[in-house]
Order: structure tokens, then C-alpha cells, then sequence
């Protein structure tokens, strides 16, 4: 039977049917594309131009990169962006250690104290610490003003640690004990079984942990002076404080209008996640199936 023939199961469409959805999924495709569009357009259209539209454009007539220019000339955006991206790799790659270990411990049955520790974990899931002890905390360790203060709080995600752990536990037994008799300890089993198997769901948890750590502001803006503030909080910076910061930001004299800065900074904000994202769709997708399959 042709693979292309239609199940006895599956009814045939109907025409209006197959409409609406082509309909619904046209306004979603817009609903997400149109205001990107906006953002681009505007952070590349001209100061005459962003001001005769009253603030957007959808179509720049004469593109130009002066915001860009200007805002990475000023080095005040230049700096965030890299202890932006020096917070989200080594968070990321250091949150994924301590998750991976963490959750093949518990997943392991007749593990000394992994219920009790389990126990611990999902408690603060449920009950998480308040600003203000979070924030004792991190002053009575010393961590204040130091890039540490956004990795060290936030290290391990109780959900990404529940997500890999039910993933570990449905790998079946059987090759557990067969690298067992092997003579393969914990950690061969962890490295050699385990994680080559478990591809799909590192990279959902890992790209989970990189959004979180590229987008994250509050707890710079509570740990860290301004002059170390990531790409984020600079960012919030701009759409609150709008054209206050621009003189600081881009240097004395510019002329490019507010708006097509703090649009500028916005995409700035937001490529480097929509570039890694495609290296990882394979996977994502993959990782998301097998865990509605499994739950």
C-alpha cells in the first residue's frame, strides 16, 4: 500500500475546513511576524522617517545601520552583549552538569538518601525562597557585584531536573544491567548508555537553561552594578528610561531617534536565541514528542 493513501480511519477533508485552518494558521504566521517586522524595520529606518510615522515603521525607504552603529560605538551595549553570552554559556554548561548528575542520581533506584533529597528538591519547587532571603543570601556568601550572583542561585531548575530524570528512568533496564556486567561503573554508564540516548532531552533542557539565562534581568538589577549589568537589563533600561539613556549609550551628539535605538538594542536582544534554535529544532522536536509520549 502507497504510504500517500489515507487511513479507512481518517475521514476526508472537507474544503471548508481545510480553509479555516489555512486561515488560522495565516493570522498566527502574522500575529508573530508583523510586530518582528516592526521592530526590524524600525531600528533600520531613519530619524526623519521613525518621526514623520509617529514612532514605527513597517518598510523602511532608505534602510540604514546608524543605530546599530551608534549603540555598539558607545561599548555600553558591546559590554552587556558579552557578559550576556559569557553568563548563558557557562550557566548553561554548568547548569546541565549539575542537572545530568543530580537526575541520574535520583533516577536510580536504592540510591543512599534519594528520596529524602528528592523530597528537598521538589519542596522548593513548591515553596521557593523570597527576594529579600535570596538576597541575604547572596550577600552573606559574597557574591554581590560578581557574575556568579546570576549563575549560583538559579543553577539547577527543579522542572528540568523532574524532566531528565523521568527521561533517565525510562530508558529500559536492561541496558543498565548490561553495562553493568560489563563492568562499567556510574559514571561509564552515565557517559557511554545514558547521555547518547538522551540527546533530545539535553538539548530541550539546555536550550530551557539558555533562554533563561539570556533573558534573565531581575536578579542583575538586585546583584550587580550598572557597569556589569548583561544585555537584558540594558535593554529594560532603554524602554524605561527611553530617550534618557540614548546620549549615555551612543555618545554625545547622536542624532538617531529613541526609538530606533531601543529597537536596535531589541534585536540585538534577540537574534543570537533565534540563530541557536535552528541547530537544536531537530532535537526540540524530538525531545517534546518523547516526553508527551512517555508522560
Amino acid at each position: 500500500m502507497s504510504s500517500h493513501v489515507r487511513p479507512g480511519w481518517m475521514e476526508k477533508p472537507k474544503p471548508l475546513t481545510q480553509a479555516a485552518k489555512g486561515l488560522a494558521l495565516v493570522a498566527v504566521v502574522l500575529l508573530v511576524c508583523v510586530p518582528f517586522l516592526v521592530i526590524v524595520s524600525t531600528s533600520l529606518a531613519s530619524t526623519d522617517e521613525v518621526v514623520a510615522n509617529g514612532g514605527w515603521v513597517l518598510w523602511p525607504t532608505e534602510p540604514s545601520l546608524d543605530a546599530y552603529r551608534d549603540i555598539l560605538d558607545g561599548g555600553i551595549v558591546t559590554h552587556a552583549l558579552g557578559v550576556s553570552a559569557g553568563v548563558t554559556i557557562v550557566g548553561t554548561l554548568l547548569s546541565l552538569a549539575c542537572t545530568v548528575t543530580l537526575a541520574y542520581a535520583l533516577s536510580r533506584p536504592g540510591v543512599f538518601g534519594g528520596r529524602p533529597v528528592l523530597l528537598l528538591v521538589l519542596f522548593t519547587f513548591l515553596f521557593p525562597p523570597g527576594m529579600i532571603p535570596s538576597f541575604l543570601l547572596v550577600k552573606e556568601l559574597g557574591l554581590l557585584d560578581s557574575y556568579a550572583s546570576l549563575v549560583l542561585p538559579v543553577l539547577v531548575n527543579v522542572f528540568n531536573l523532574v524532566v531528565l530524570r523521568g527521561f533517565f528512568q525510562g530508558i529500559p533496564e536492561e541496558l543498565y544491567e548490561a553495562a553493568r556486567l560489563d563492568g562499567a561503573g556510574d559514571w561509564r554508564v552515565l557517559f557511554s548508555v545514558v547521555l547518547p540516548l538522551s540527546k533530545a532531552a539535553l538539548a530541550v533542557v539546555g536550550l530551557f537553561y539558555a533562554v533563561a539565562y539570556w533573558n534573565s534581568w531581575f536578579y542583575a538589577s538586585l546583584y550587580l552594578e550598572s557597569d556589569h549589568w548583561p544585555l537584558q537589563q540594558v535593554l529594560r533600561t532603554y524602554v524605561v528610561a527611553g530617550s534618557g539613556l540614548t546620549d549615555a549609550t551612543t555618545g554625545e551628539g547622536s542624532v538617531t531617534a529613541p526609538q530606533t535605538v531601543q529597537m536596535a538594542v531589541l534585536v540585538i536582544a534577540t537574534v543570537p536565541i533565534l540563530l541557536v534554535y535552528p541547530f537544536l529544532q531537530k532535537y526540540f522536536t524530538k525531545g517534546v514528542l518523547t516526553g508527551a509520549i512517555k508522560s
